[in-house]
């Protein structure tokens, strides 16, 4: 399907010199010209060829044959054999200001694009522009080539150098393997292998871990609960490598051709995964799925009813009780008439990668990028010149350092058979990817008993209450990972129903490099007491500053969940001042915090207060540091 509607496309590609009159009046020699279209009205291209050949041997200034047998060469893909035939029929011109030129022009261009010879093309294409008939130059045809033409000038000076290097043994060990994807720390890769071409080779997930930058261990298959006698691939998941979505075609409880499946890790042990639903999938293909970092949103793509073109891109939302909301599309300006398909989300959650053969590209499927701006993705970009070539780019995945980035690639050997590797290249500086990311990690664990907790961490920017990222921590072993970024100021909040949350300021504490972060998490008891961080006031102010709301609304929470709990609100202060004003101020702020509560519906009953001024230090008040620690709010059970 795809070779006949390439050639229906090429019959435009020569529009001169077409018509009822030859560039020849050799009867026999358009006879079998004539022959030649009719044999690829009924899609005989090797047949046609052969008659298009015909007539040039017997008329070697044939330029309509040379014409239609290269078209048929470039459906084929024979690129070179097409090339070397229009420069023979452009030889054999009587005069290089014929009207032919142009149409020759016409074809170089579109073979030069073919083989990713951009400066010929231009080269190519200006000339036609210089002698084609303006009546042309006006048409849809030459309009779209123009607007492709000025696209390729324009990337050519932006040119990057990249170097592209295979992933070493033992990984690429099998026929094909594509769609790597990786979790956030790098250390663990999952793809899609498959053992052959063949229609009873199937897709399976496997992963691989990394013991060095250089060393992988020998892949394995993912799960026997994953991996069937079906086929399963193109999978996602979260940066800390425990929540997974894939796709499986043809499954008992498929809803369509291929259904997005989700499967969460508890401890090492991957447990039966679960198909997504009406919400997620539909009687069409669904697949390609790309989780952002924390596993809350969903993008995939789909070729369903109700969208832009062939295959567009779909989003979901996970809802707080882990179901999904119902799936929409992207529209635009993601969405083309045409098709657009592997996404993948940046850990930052805000650069959204994907293919598109819709927007303007150097080949077919070209990789592109969008940024959310104000809530919205934004126009994409062309990642250009050499990530994008003549050839159709599928995917991407970029890690969260941001230094590489992992592919994969077909290609040949000795012409038998195709094979498929996995591929990364070191990612350019030059194309944005917002603040750097730290990926660091910790324990959670029981204050009393060291036990292992599943509690939920999120890290949030303090200056709009958003919620960053949520992970949760793993029950078996209290472990954990977060992704911070470098940029607004972000709290961390550690929460477990029956304890007290945890509260972390990320730069104050300085938690953003700790590798190995742990947090004790205290019961729920009469007299213990947690530190409530980023409840924030301005310099000799009682007034609780925006940035406060984050903490506040937490506090709130925990006062709802726990609605038997009674607390008491301390205010402490550094040593800056009279002590006299210093209690003063420290009770104000402590009532500020009492205020917002019963404003909220807390009853007055539940929330004492009282202010400590500088009397009761955590640190010495030696340095701004220590001073800084020591003003604080407290908050203690009754």
């Amino acid at each position: 399907m795809r070779q006949v509607l390439l050639l229906l496309l090429l019959l435009w590609m020569a529009p001169q010199a077409f018509g009822q009159s030859y560039s020849v009046g050799d009867g026999k020699a358009i006879k079998l010209f004539q022959e030649g279209e009719m044999l690829l009205t009924i899609k005989k291209y090797p047949e046609a060829l052969l008659k298009f050949r015909a007539a040039i041997d017997r008329e070697e200034k044939f330029v309509e044959a040379y014409q239609k047998a290269t078209q048929v060469l470039l459906t084929q893909g024979k690129f070179q054999e097409a090339e070397a035939l229009v420069l023979q029929g452009k030889s054999s011109l009587a005069s290089p200001n014929s009207q032919y030129v142009v149409d020759f022009g016409w074809l170089l261009t579109n073979i030069y694009l073919k083989q990713g010879r951009f400066e010929e093309a231009v080269g190519e294409f200006q000339t036609v522009e210089q002698q084609a008939a303006e009546a042309f130059k006006q048409g849809n045809y030459f309009l779209e080539m123009q607007k492709k033409i000025d696209f390729v000038e324009a990337l050519l000076p932006q040119k990057k150098e990249i170097e592209k290097e295979i992933l070493p043994p033992p990984l690429n060990g099998f026929a094909l393997q594509y769609f790597p994807v990786l979790t956030a720390d790098g250390k663990q890769l999952f793809f899609t292998r498959r053992g052959g071409t063949a229609a009873y080779d199937k897709e399976d997930i496997y992963s691989s871990q990394a013991q060095s930058a250089q060393i992988w261990t020998n892949p394995q298959s993912i799960s026997s609960k994953i991996n069937s006698s079906y086929n399963e691939g193109t999978c996602s998941v979260t940066a800390d490598g425990n929540f997974l979505i894939f796709t499986s075609c043809d499954a008992p409880d498929s809803q369509g051709s291929c259904d997005l499946y989700s499967v969460e890790k508890v401890g090492e042990e991957w447990q039966e995964p679960r198909n997504m639903g009406s919400k997620i999938n539909s009687s069409f293909w669904d697949s390609q799925p790309s989780l952002s970092a924390d596993g809350r949103l969903l993008f995939f793509s789909s070729d369903r009813r109700g969208g832009f073109g062939g295959n567009d891109i779909w989003y979901s939302a996970r809802n707080a009780d882990g179901s999904w909301s119902e799936a929409k599309n992207m529209g635009a300006p993601i969405n083309t008439s045409k098709d657009e398909i592997s996404p993948f989300l940046f850990f930052n959650n805000e650069t959204l990668f994907f293919a598109s053969d819709g927007h303007l590209g150097l080949g077919g499927m070209d990789i592109f990028l969008s940024r959310v701006s104000e809530g919205l993705f934004q126009e994409p970009e062309n990642l250009g010149l050499p990530i994008n070539d003549q050839l159709d780019q599928v995917a991407l995945f970029i890690t969260a350092q941001k230094d590489y980035a992992y592919y994969s690639e077909l290609s040949t050997s000795n012409g038998v058979g195709d094979r498929a590797y996995l591929y990364r290249f070191k990612f350019p500086n030059d194309i944005e990817l917002g603040a750097n990311l730290t990926v660091t990690g910790g324990q959670v664990v029981h204050a009393k008993t060291g036990e292992p907790i599943s509690a939920s961490l999120s890290l949030v920017s303090l200056g709009n209450d958003s919620t960053r990222y949520q992970f949760k921590s793993n029950g078996q072993d209290g472990s954990f990972l977060m992704l911070y970024p470098e940029q607004d100021a972000a709290g961390l909040y550690v929460e477990k129903k029956g304890f007290l949350p945890k509260i972390y300021n990320v730069d104050r504490d300085s938690i953003k490099n700790v590798k190995d972060l742990k947090v004790e998490l205290i019961p729920i008891a009469s007299g213990e007491a947690f530190v409530f961080e980023n409840v924030f006031f301005d310099f000799d102010s009682f007034e609780l500053k925006q940035e406060s709301l984050s903490s506040l609304r937490r506090l709130h929470r925990f006062l709802r969940e726990n609605p038997k709990v009674s607390i008491l609100i301390t205010g402490h202060t550094d040593n800056l001042g009279s002590d006299e004003y210093n209690l003063k101020l420290s009770l104000q702020r402590a009532q500020s915090v009492q205020n917002y509560l019963v404003k909220e519906g807390v009853k007055p009953d539940r929330i004492l207060v009282a202010g400590k001024g500088f009397r009761e230090p955590i640190l010495p008040n030696s340095n701004a540091y220590n001073q800084a620690k020591n003003r604080r709010i407290t908050v203690s059970v009754q």
